[in-house]
C-alpha cells in the first residue's frame, strides 16, 4: 500500500497526472480544489473513490484513492478542528483509520500545533485503534518550539508515541525531530528556505509493515508546489508496491 501526501498549491486538477506517476493507493492532498471542479483528460485515470472538505472550492484538503480503496467519513468530525479529518479507509484486504490533516492557525493563537494537540485529546478513542495513520500538512516542527507552551511540535510527537503513533520518516530514515535532511517545504520555492513540516504518522501495525519513505525531489516538484510529496510504502498482505 502506497499512501502520499502533498500540499499541491492549489490547482490538483491541472497535477494529478504528474502525481500518478508514483502509483499511489491513497492520496493526501492539503489545499486541493473540490472534485467538482476536476476536468480530466481521458487518459487519466479517475480516483476510485474521493473526499473533500473545505470552505473555499478552490482551496481545502482532499483524499483520493485508487486500487479499490474506498473511503468512508466517520460521524464524529468535530468541526472545531475543521481541517482534522477522521476517515475509515478499506479495500479488500485491510480497514483502517485515517486522519488527513492540514493544519491551520485558530483564529485566537498563532500556534499552528493547537489543532492538532487538541485533536489529539478528543480523537483519543480513535486513536487507540490498531490500525492508525495521521497524514497531511502539519504546519509545524521542533525548531519552531517555545518554552511552557504546550502545544509544540515536540510535545505532539511526544503524545503520539504514547500512543505507540511514531513518523514514518523518522522511523525509516533514523533521523531526529527538527533535524530531517529532506525537506517537505521550500517557502516560497527557494532552495535555500527548506523546512521540514509533512507527516505520516501511524500505528505499530504499520510501522511493522514500513517498507520505505521517500520525498520528492526538489528539482522535480518546485514546479508545481512549494511542498514536496511524502511517500510511504507498507507492506499489507500480498500487495506490495
Amino acid at each position: 500500500m502506497k499512501l502520499i501526501t502533498w500540499n499541491c498549491n492549489m490547482a490538483f486538477r491541472k497535477k494529478l497526472e504528474i502525481i500518478l506517476e508514483e502509483k499511489p493507493d491513497i492520496l493526501v492532498i492539503p489545499e486541493s480544489e473540490s472534485p467538482d471542479k476536476f476536468i480530466l483528460k481521458k487518459e487519466i485515470p479517475k480516483p476510485e473513490d474521493s473526499f473533500w472538505f473545505g470552505d473555499n472550492p478552490n482551496k481545502g484538503i482532499g483524499v483520493y484513492t485508487y486500487n479499490d480503496f474506498k473511503i468512508k467519513v466517520l460521524e464524529d468530525h468535530n468541526l472545531e478542528f475543521r481541517f482534522i479529518i477522521p476517515l475509515l479507509i478499506s479495500n479488500q484486504e485491510i480497514e483502517f483509520i485515517l486522519l488527513a490533516t492540514w493544519c491551520q492557525k485558530p483564529k485566537k493563537s498563532d500556534n499552528y500545533g493547537t489543532h492538532t494537540w487538541n485533536s489529539i485529546n478528543y480523537y483519543t478513542k480513535l486513536l487507540d485503534n490498531e490500525k492508525v495513520i495521521i497524514a497531511g500538512d502539519f504546519n509545524s516542527s521542533s525548531i519552531w518550539d517555545k518554552p511552557n507552551r504546550e502545544a509544540n511540535h515536540t510535545n505532539i510527537v511526544n503524545r503520539f508515541k504514547e500512543r505507540g503513533i511514531k513518523s514514518t520518516y523518522h522511523i525509516y530514515h533514523e533521523e531526529e525531530q527538527g533535524k530531517e535532511k529532506h525537506a517537505t517545504l521550500n517557502l516560497h520555492r527557494k532552495i535555500d528556505r527548506p523546512y521540514h513540516i509533512d507527516f505520516c504518522f501511524a500505528s505499530d501495525y504499520f510501522i511493522k509493515r514500513l517498507e520505505r519513505v521517500k520525498v520528492g525531489e526538489y528539482e522535480k516538484w518546485t514546479n508545481y508546489s512549494d511542498h514536496k510529496p511524502l511517500i510511504v510504502n507498507f507492506k499489507i498482505g500480498d500487495n506490495l508496491i
